[in-house]
């Protein structure tokens, strides 16, 4: 796979419903290994510009063009299991494909929730739910992996976490990343790319760029000027309770 050729491109993308304009003109694209955060407030058109992507809706005009044999992983934004629901964690991951019990292990041990395996789905918390979720997207060891605000109702530690596990998972699989958010001041810290929606594309950049555009300003408040992007250093992990674990390798908290 060429570094260079996009996963998925979208180009002079349109789309408008029952007269008014949803999307007007707006392209975008996904590298291998390449991290693209999506933002912009409610209403901006995020989801529209997701469905065209994943195929679930027709644009009016434009184009999309996805690599050959390209293979796609998605995390909605919330996935809320019927309370009736007899369903265990491995039963719902047998449900993305033909997968071994030791893959769907791995998966889960990979973000962090290898012990969830046999729990009810019913029992989970929200960021348990969230990180099975991104274990069963991964099942398919997908090219591109599209990630709908996947953070929401996460607390700031959770989310930080949350979004460090997804560099980790780029790193190890060479998937694309395109992630939809408005979690601004910490996604911003995890991206290569931050693409700015309102209907249209207002600016297209780099997090440090972005975060000073006047655009961007215009969007999300002149209070957010000058705010420093988080960069949360990696040297160790949580667990699903967001309590640093200690290296294993020093014992002790790199905090310390």
């Amino acid at each position: 796979m060429s570094p260079t050729e996009p996963l998925i491109a979208l180009e002079g993308i349109h789309v408008q419903r029952h007269g008014n304009a949803l999307l007007t003109d707006v392209s975008l694209r996904v590298l291998p290994r390449q991290i693209v955060t999506l933002v912009g407030p409610n209403g901006a058109g995020k989801t529209t510009l997701v469905r065209v992507l994943l195929g679930l809706m027709t644009a009016d005009r434009g184009v999309v063009r996805r690599r050959s044999g390209l293979r796609v992983g998605y995390v909605p934004q919330r996935f809320t299991p019927p309370p009736s629901l007899p369903m265990d964690v491995d039963g719902f991951l047998r449900l993305a494909g033909p997968s071994t019990e030791p893959q769907r292990e791995q998966r889960l041990a990979e973000n962090g929730a290898g012990d969830l395996l046999r729990r009810p789905l019913r029992a989970l918390s929200g960021g348990e739910m969230q990180r099975v979720l991104l274990a069963r997207a991964m099942l398919r060891e997908p090219d591109l992996l599209v990630l709908d605000e996947p953070a929401q109702g996460l607390d700031v530690q959770g989310q930080q976490e949350f979004y460090a596990l997804i560099a980790r998972l780029r790193d190890s699989s060479g998937c694309g990343v395109l992630l939809v958010s408005h979690d601004l001041h910490l996604v911003m810290a995890a991206t290569d790319e931050v693409v700015c929606l309102e209907r249209h594309v207002c600016c297209v950049g780099r997090p440090e760029d972005i975060s000073v555009h006047p655009e961007y300003l215009r969007l999300f408040g002149r209070d957010l000027a000058g705010l420093a992007i988080y960069r949360h250093h990696h040297d160790h992990h949580h667990d699903l309770h967001g309590n640093i674990v200690p290296d294993a390798a020093e014992g002790r908290t790199p905090h310390d």
